[in-house]
């Protein structure tokens, strides 16, 4: 059913939609000037990684565009939509959101827009890192932060004692590693991590000693004690600069954390849990979305009476 989503130039989204020819016309072009890269309306990096290329003005014409035509999509997926193919409804619906939200514009009501990098844009800032003792205190601060969704508070306030392993459960043996979070409002969260990120926080615990994980370093590279919240944000911002994010801050690695979970298929209800959330209405004004009113899972479910 809209396996790759190609959302193909068929234009009449556009055209139907109540807007003067000339800007019918702009959004046409945006789409073309897209395509003409070769890459598909689907591939949600391609296109976010293309829109940061683009002005202000032209990143506002591609995702106008590319939101008229999602919508136009998402109205047949839900008009065709049947008990039998209410789950690849619902995936490819989640595609289309996703889809729409791989472009950020910039809000003018002095609202920040919600910002996240993309898989290719964690990867490169990762890269940034060097391999003496700055490097790897940054790699460590950088990966807790994007890798485990972490608070700034909370990342300052990390052990060495809150890195755990647990038994698998899927049944293939093994040991999981976890982080032991003590997050708002004294809420403690197990979050799992990747066994490179415990494997580095082993690592520069042989370096630093016992105690707190993000360490000060002094002028002459010496290890101090707990990293300051503020030295936190100077080391994102420091790496944002590297790749060309000058007001790159530690929540959008954070919500970078969420969205790239997100679009991988994990679901919100677990998102929600491994950022601490209170509640999943959070989470999703988080990642930016809103409930579906206009088809839900009480449409699916046989009641006496219908």
């Amino acid at each position: 059913m809209t396996s790759e989503l190609a959302l193909s130039y068929d234009f009449s989204a556009i055209e139907n939609a109540d807007l003067a020819d000339s800007t019918k016309r702009k959004y046409k072009k945006a789409i073309m000037n897209y395509l003409a890269t070769g890459n598909k309306l689907g591939d949600i990096q391609a296109i976010s990684e293309y829109s940061h290329s683009l002005s202000q003005s032209g990143r506002s014409f591609l995702k106008a565009a590319i939101k008229l035509m999602t919508t136009g999509m998402a109205k047949e997926l839900k008009s065709n939509a049947t008990p039998e193919n209410i789950d690849q409804v619902q995936a490819s619906l989640y595609r289309l959101e996703a889809i729409d939200q791989a472009i950020q514009v910039k809000k003018v009501e002095g609202k920040k827009a919600h910002f996240w990098l993309t898989q290719a844009k964690v990867r490169e800032i990762m890269a940034t890192c060097g391999d003496d003792i700055v490097g790897q205190r940054d790699w460590i601060v950088l990966a807790l932060l994007v890798g485990a969704g972490l608070r700034r508070e909370e990342l300052i306030n990390l052990t060495f004692d809150n890195l755990k392993e647990v038994p698998r459960r899927n049944g293939n043996g093994g040991m999981r590693p976890i982080l032991e979070v003590k997050g708002k409002g004294a809420k403690n969260r197990v979050i799992p991590i990747k066994q490179v990120l415990a494997d580095r926080i082993r690592e520069w615990h042989s370096i630093v000693g016992n105690g707190f994980i993000a360490r000060s370093l002094g002028r002459s590279k010496e290890i101090g004690d707990s990293l300051s919240a503020v030295g936190v944000f100077n080391i994102v911002r420091k790496h944002g600069k590297a790749i060309k994010y000058d007001k790159l801050a530690p929540h959008d690695m954070r919500r970078t954390y969420a969205q790239l979970g997100f679009e991988a298929g994990i679901p919100i209800t677990q998102i929600s849990v491994l950022l601490g959330h209170s509640n999943i209405g959070i989470t999703q004004k988080y990642l930016d979305l809103e409930i579906d009113v206009d088809m839900t899972i009480s449409d699916f479910i046989p009641l006496n009476g219908d």
